[in-house]
C-alpha cells in the first residue's frame, strides 16, 4: 500500500502555520514599497491589500474546508475547471511558494550579516535551506511544533520592537514626505501607490498555504476556519503596527531599499551598540525562519500533490517510509530556490534588487492563484450546489467579488509596473505547460485505472 500523509495537526498548530508562513513579511520586503509610494501612500496601499486579503481568506476557507487536499488551489480549480484549470492554479501556486523562500533566505543572510559582518549573506541563505529542508523531512508533527514555537517568538519580538522604538516615535517623522516624497497628497502620488502593491502583498503573502496542510489536519472542517480567521486578524494588526512604528522612528527613507528595516529603524532610536539591537537581530531571525520553514512545508505539499495527480513526474510523489513526508518534493523546491539565490542577472530587470524581483515574481504567482480560486468558488457554487460546505463564505457573493476585483486590480497594475518580471512569470508558466502536456499519457492511465479522485488526486 502506498504511504500517505498523516493526519496529526491541531487548530493551534494550523494557526501557527498560518501566521508563521507570513510573518517574515513583517520583518522585510514591505519597506521597498516606501521607495515608490512613501509612508502615507504605502499605508493606503497596505489597507487596500489588507481588505482584499481579509475578503479572500473568508472566501478561500470555504474551498479549503470543502476540499481538504494537499494540493490546495490546484485541487479546487481542477474540480471547477478540469485539468487545465488545475494546472494553471497549481503552477501559479508553485511559483509563489518556490520563489518566496529564496527571498526570505537572503533576508536571513542579511540579518546574520548585521551580527557577523564576515558572514556572506548568500552562503548563509544556502545553509538555511539545508537546515530547514532537513527539519521538514523529519516529520510534519515536528515541523509544525517547531513552526508554532518560532512563530510565537517572532510575534513577541515584533511587540518588543514596537515597545523599544516607541520612545523615539514621532508622527512627524512618519508623515514627512509621506506621499511619494511630497508632504501633501497630489495626483502624482497615485502611480507610486499602485507600484507598491507587490510589497503590500508581501505583508500577507502565503497565508493560503494552510490549505496545503489541510490534508494533514485532524479535523480540517473545524480547525481550518479558526486558524485562517485568527491568522489574518493577527497579521493585519502586526503589519499596521510594524509599519507605523518603523516609519516614525526617524528618517524612513533610509529604510526603503534594504533587507533589514527593523534593526536599522531601531538603530535610529537606541544607537548602533545597544543590546536591544543585538536582541532584535537574533530574535528577528525567528520571524524569518518561521516563514521560511513554513513555506518549505507549503511548496513540498504542492509539488507532491501535482506529482501524485500526474501533473509532474511521479518521482516527486514519494512519501518517506519512515518520516511520512514528501522528501523528494522538499529537496526539489530547495534546488530551485538555491538556484534563484545565485541568479544575479535578475538584478537588472526593472532596476530593482534581486530580493525585490524575487518577491515580485512570487507575488505574480499568488495573485494568479487568487483570481483562479475565486472563480472556482463561483463556479462550484453554481455547478455543485449540494457539495458539503462546512464553512460558507459570508456575504456571498459580495465578499468573494471584493477579493476577485481586488486581485484583478493588483494583477493589472503589477503587469504595468513590472512588465519584465511578468514576462519571466509567463515563461515559467509555459515551461510548466510543456510538462503538463508531457505527462498527459500518465494522467490518462490513472484516470482509466480509477486512480484519480474527483478532488484532484
Amino acid at each position: 500500500m502506498q504511504a500517505t500523509l498523516q493526519k496529526t495537526l491541531g487548530t493551534f498548530q494550523l494557526w501557527g502555520i498560518a501566521v508563521g508562513l507570513v510573518i517574515s513579511g513583517e520583518y522585510f520586503g514591505w519597506s521597498y514599497g516606501w521607495a515608490s509610494a512613501g509612508t502615507l501612500g504605502f499605508a493606503v496601499t497596505a489597507l487596500f491589500i489588507a481588505a482584499m486579503y481579509t475578503a479572500f481568506i473568508f472566501s478561500f476557507t470555504e474551498l479549503t474546508t470543502s476540499i481538504p487536499h494537499a494540493g490546495g488551489p490546484f485541487a479546487y480549480s481542477k474540480r471547477a475547471f478540469g485539468p487545465l484549470g488545475g494546472y494553471l492554479a497549481g503552477a501559479a501556486t508553485l511559483i509563489e511558494f518556490v520563489f518566496a523562500p529564496p527571498a526570505i533566505a537572503l533576508a536571513i543572510g542579511a540579518y546574520l550579516n548585521v551580527q557577523f559582518p564576515q558572514v556572506e549573506p548568500k552562503t548563509a541563505a544556502v545553509c538555511a535551506y539545508l537546515v530547514f529542508m532537513g527539519l521538514n523531512i523529519l516529520g510534519v508533527q515536528i515541523a509544525a511544533t517547531f513552526e508554532l514555537l518560532v512563530t510565537l517568538l517572532a510575534i513577541f519580538e515584533l511587540l518588543v520592537f514596537m515597545g523599544v522604538v516607541s520612545p523615539g516615535f514621532s508622527m512627524a517623522n512618519f508623515v514627512r514626505g509621506g506621499w511619494s516624497g511630497q508632504d501633501a497628497f497630489t495626483l502624482a502620488a497615485i502611480p507610486g501607490m499602485f507600484a507598491a502593491i507587490p510589497f503590500a502583498i508581501w505583508f500577507f503573502l502565503a497565508i493560503e498555504g494552510v490549505a496545503m496542510a489541510a490534508e494533514e489536519a485532524r479535523d480540517p472542517q473545524r480547525s481550518v476556519p479558526v486558524a485562517y480567521i485568527a491568522g489574518i486578524l493577527t497579521l493585519v494588526l502586526l503589519a499596521l503596527g510594524v509599519m507605523v512604528f518603523a516609519g516614525g522612528a526617524g528618517d524612513w527613507s533610509k529604510l526603503a531599499n534594504i533587507n533589514d528595516p527593523l534593526p536599522q529603524a531601531m538603530k535610529l532610536v537606541v544607537g548602533e551598540h545597544s543590546g536591544w539591537l543585538h536582541m532584535l537581530v537574533w530574535l528577528g531571525l525567528f520571524g524569518l525562519i518561521a516563514s521560511f520553514h513554513g513555506i518549505i512545508l507549503g511548496y513540498s505539499r504542492q509539488i507532491y500533490a501535482l506529482a501524485r495527480a500526474a501533473y509532474l513526474p511521479s518521482f516527486f510523489a514519494t512519501i518517506h517510509p519512515r518520516f511520512k513526508t514528501p522528501h523528494r518534493a522538499i529537496l526539489a523546491g530547495g534546488v530551485v530556490g538555491i538556484a534563484a539565490i545565485y541568479s544575479d542577472q535578475l538584478i537588472t530587470l526593472g532596476g530593482q534588487t534581486l530580493t525585490a524581483n524575487i518577491v515580485t515574481l512570487s507575488v505574480f504567482g499568488a495573485i494568479t492563484m487568487y483570481i483562479i480560486s475565486m472563480l472556482a468558488l463561483f463556479k462550484l457554487r453554481r455547478v455543485e450546489p449540494a457539495m458539503a460546505r462546512p464553512f460558507r463564505a459570508p456575504c456571498y457573493p459580495l465578499l468573494p467579488a471584493v477579493a476577485l476585483v481586488g486581485a484583478l486590480v493588483c494583477m493589472a497594475t503589477m503587469i504595468y509596473y513590472n512588465g519584465l518580471i511578468f514576462c519571466v512569470f509567463v515563461v515559467l508558466l509555459l515551461l510548466g505547460y510543456g510538462c503538463f502536456l508531457a505527462t498527459a499519457p500518465q494522467r490518462q492511465r490513472k484516470d482509466r485505472d480509477g486512480l484519480l479522485a474527483p478532488g484532484g488526486q
